[in-house]
């Protein structure tokens, strides 16, 4: 028999290493926050457009988006304005850059007279350059 020191095992050394579980975890929860809030961001505005295979994005230097909806209504930076409204806005941006691009978002059920209407009013503020936006996915044009 031995007396005095008992036989004592090591004791357990602090961990150094980083449980990279939890930083995972965050990282894809705000992955996945971010792929479900993305398509709301690009526009409030629920549109049908009209598809068309031709049709390709230009690259413009600078922009101003008009948007109608089905019913005719006219949004200016997604807040509904009249033609009024929207004739002086246009007026202010052909007043800074005369070489500013027009893009216009109609429905397609939007009706033919108010988009001429839209047309004049920024031919007439002195913005020559206007496109048609309009969706190129899955486009089927028909004979």
């Amino acid at each position: 028999m031995a007396f005095g020191r008992l036989d004592r095992g090591t004791a357990a050394q602090p961990m150094s290493d980083i449980n990279m579980t939890p930083l995972i975890d965050v990282m894809l929860v705000l992955v996945v926050i971010l792929i479900i809030t993305a398509p709301l961001l690009a526009s409030s505005i629920k549109l049908d457009l009209p598809k068309t295979g031709a049709a390709k994005p230009g690259d413009a230097p600078q922009s101003i988006t008009v948007v109608m909806d089905a019913t005719g209504q006219t949004y200016l930076k997604d807040l509904a304005v009249d033609l009024d409204v929207l004739k002086a806005q246009l007026l202010i941006t052909a007043q800074a850059n005369p070489q500013t691009e027009v893009l216009l978002r109609a429905d397609k059920l939007a009706p033919y007279g108010r988009i001429v209407e839209v047309m004049g009013a920024a031919q007439q503020a002195g913005l020559s350059r206007i496109g048609f936006v309009a969706d190129t996915s899955s486009a089927t044009v028909q004979p």
